[in-house]
């Protein structure tokens, strides 16, 4: 069973716990690279570890029964038929007007109506980001939503959170304060962080530096720290990312969205340079075999699927994103994060800290 990480909070704030109640997810099963038969295979190895959770299928029927009966999980799968697929090159304008028997139309508003507590697509991110905003909705005092992710790091749960890493270019002061207290809620439900420590993404850590609205956002996320039950360790530059003096790097979408793809092809590169050093020779090869557990380590911490779901914040509802490109191992890592999220009310929690941050916006609006 998946451990359940809840969140540590102020005393005004009500834990929400579903640690006994059977949680369904909702997973749309044709929008990514790989096609339905790779998420079935993902769902297969994630539901043979959990045994207190259903998920709600969404995709065409004639696909997927045969693939889910081949796995033997009719009966905890359910099928939910959607004839149409938003492919990746649809436009999101294209998919509101003519989406709504998409597969991934579908998934989302499983999530709306109740049916399931968390949805999941491994489909094109800025048509799922349209359909969640449309159908799910913006959180009151949201004014852009984020899409957080989770980068290897040195920190002894392994990863740190990121946000925004695509969901809108751009972020003002006020945003970057919301992004803040989304993100430190997520590193609590997430990471199991009881504090989390916040850092304001910027090209040095100087107070002088950077634009205008991050040194008002650094003075606001700064003064909101005690109130948001965070600590705030001040401006952090791209070498901080992956390391140990913080858990939560906020900043705008395209910033965010650059370094996301940039340490994705690094760890990429990294891998098949050690490959191609490792077969160059015949005494490179018996080297390799004598560091083959020091080399699994390596290549499963910096495996970019295991850090696969990228979570939307900012929504009447919780949903995950994963890499279009996903293979099984890829696909189960999302559900499973979208499993934890369910299991800890995360949707509760995350709106009580966005009503937090639209006060702390207010007060700071009051005293200028």
């Amino acid at each position: 069973m998946t451990t359940l990480l809840t969140e540590t909070a102020p005393v005004s704030e009500t834990t929400v716990s579903a640690t006994s109640e059977h949680i369904v997810l909702s997973v749309d099963a044709m929008g990514g690279d790989q096609g339905p038969a790779t998420v079935v295979a993902g769902l297969a190895m994630f539901l043979a570890s959990e045994s207190d959770v259903s998920i709600l299928l969404h995709g065409d029927r004639r696909t997927l029964d045969p693939l889910v009966a081949r796995k033997g999980l009719s009966d905890r799968i359910d099928v939910r038929h959607a004839e149409d697929v938003v492919s990746m090159s649809d436009k999101p304008s294209q998919v509101m007007r003519h989406g709504k028997k998409t597969s991934m139309w579908s998934a989302v508003e499983a999530v709306r109506s109740g049916d399931a507590s968390v949805c999941v697509s491994c489909g094109n991110t800025g048509a799922l980001m349209a359909v969640s905003m449309i159908r799910l909705r913006k959180v009151d005092g949201v004014n852009r939503p984020a899409i957080a992710c989770l980068w290897p790091s040195r920190n002894p749960g392994g990863f740190n959170v990121m946000l925004d890493v695509g969901a809108d270019i751009r972020a003002d002061q006020d945003d970057l304060l919301t992004y803040a207290l989304m993100g430190a809620s997520y590193a609590r439900n997430g990471l199991g962080q009881k504090r989390p420590r916040i850092g304001l993404l910027n090209v040095g850590t100087e107070e002088h530096k950077g634009r205008a609205e991050l040194k008002v956002a650094h003075e606001m996320i700064g003064d909101a720290a005690e109130r948001g039950a965070y600590d705030y360790v001040g401006f952090v530059e791209g070498g901080d990312i992956p390391s140990e003096r913080v858990d939560v790097i906020v900043t705008d979408g395209f910033t965010g969205n650059v370094a996301l793809k940039t340490g994705e092809g690094t760890a990429t590169l990294i891998s098949d340079l050690l490959r191609q050093a490792f077969r160059k020779t015949p005494l490179s090869i018996f080297a390799a075999l004598l560091a083959m557990g020091s080399l699994g380590r390596l290549r499963k911490r910096i495996d970019p699927r295991r850090v696969n779901g990228g979570v939307f914040l900012g929504l009447n509802g919780t949903v995950v994103k994963s890499h279009g490109s996903a293979d099984a191992t890829g696909v189960a890592a999302a559900v499973t994060l979208a499993f934890q999220l369910a299991q800890s009310g995360f949707s509760d929690k995350l709106a009580k800290r966005v009503a937090a941050a639209a006060s702390l916006t207010q007060d700071s609006v009051q005293d200028q």
